[in-house]
């Protein structure tokens, strides 16, 4: 009995703490390290199950734009893949200055993505097969075209050509960078060029679209495609929507511009699921190399 007495007595000494369920609750909602909104659905999900789940809605299965680091760890064989082209990194050709200048911009963004530009280019394997690769970074200024950008995919590009090796790239950007202004746009010109010369040469060129994908990308290189892929619900066009809406003054169809409004109209030859999409690219190459 004296062993519960104290026992007793020490339990009273360190109550339990008194917990707020709502409270803790709305510290959750609120704490960005915990939890994200989907951008579709607008539920609120707790990240690491979304993390789990290749970043990828379990609610309304919206795909989440994926980091480079994310994108060559879901799609190519462990260790295979080497980044190529690291060295070049943009100029301010123009001294542009919007809200603020552009040379600044670029040391910001470097510094918040640790990255020098919008585009990582690399060799890698997919289960086995040997490819060659140009991976968008949305998170550096949107994944706009610039001088680097146009510059790493021509060369990739001729790498394939003189590898006779296919080549995949995986499209994330709102189009053109306006701060390069026709530097920019020359961009364009210049890797479908590239394209053009490895596809006369009989040599796989495919195209993994993802959300979004806009502007002078999908003109240039993302519909250029012998195979265009789409990650489901992307956002695939040259002018925005509401650009479009504002242009003709007309109510846009439902779903427009997205992957399977495309798809049903033929701009498009597959929408993949994000964890299905190494197997089947896996499968077209087993079959077109």
């Amino acid at each position: 009995m004296g062993f519960f007495t104290r026992k007793e007595k020490r339990l009273k000494k360190k109550p339990h703490k008194v917990i707020d369920i709502q409270k803790e609750m709305k510290r959750a909602e609120t704490d960005e390290s915990l939890w994200i909104k989907c951008s579709s659905c607008e539920g609120l999900l707790y990240k690491r199950e979304v993390e789990r789940n290749q970043h990828v809605c379990p609610k309304c299965f919206y795909h989440f734009p994926l980091t480079v680091e994310n994108r060559i760890a879901t799609i190519f064989d462990k260790g295979s893949f080497t980044e190529l082209f690291s060295n070049i990194e943009p100029v301010d050709f123009l001294k542009f200055k919007d809200t603020k200048p552009y040379k600044t911009r670029l040391i910001e963004t470097k510094e918040s993505t640790k990255k020098t530009d919008a585009m990582i280019c690399g060799k890698g394997k997919i289960n086995g097969f040997e490819v060659y690769t140009a991976i968008f970074d949305f998170s550096f200024m949107g994944g706009s075209l610039g001088s680097v950008v146009g510059e790493k995919v021509t060369r990739i590009l001729e790498e394939g050509l003189n590898q006779r090796l296919p080549v995949i790239i995986f499209c994330s950007s709102g189009g053109a960078r306006m701060q390069e202004g026709i530097m920019s746009l020359m961009q364009m010109s210049k890797v479908s060029g590239a394209i053009y010369r490895l596809k006369s040469s009989r040599i796989p060129y495919i195209t993994v679209l993802t959300d979004p994908t806009l502007g002078g990308v999908t003109a240039s290189m993302g519909m250029l495609g012998d195979i265009i892929i789409s990650e489901p619900k992307a956002m695939i066009g040259f002018a925005g929507p509401r650009v479009i809406k504002d242009t003709i003054k007309e109510e846009l169809p439902q779903g427009f511009q997205r992957a399977e409004f495309l798809f049903e109209h033929g701009m498009i030859d597959m929408i993949i699921p994000r964890k299905e999409l190494k197997q089947r690219l896996h499968a077209i190459l087993s079959m077109i190399t």
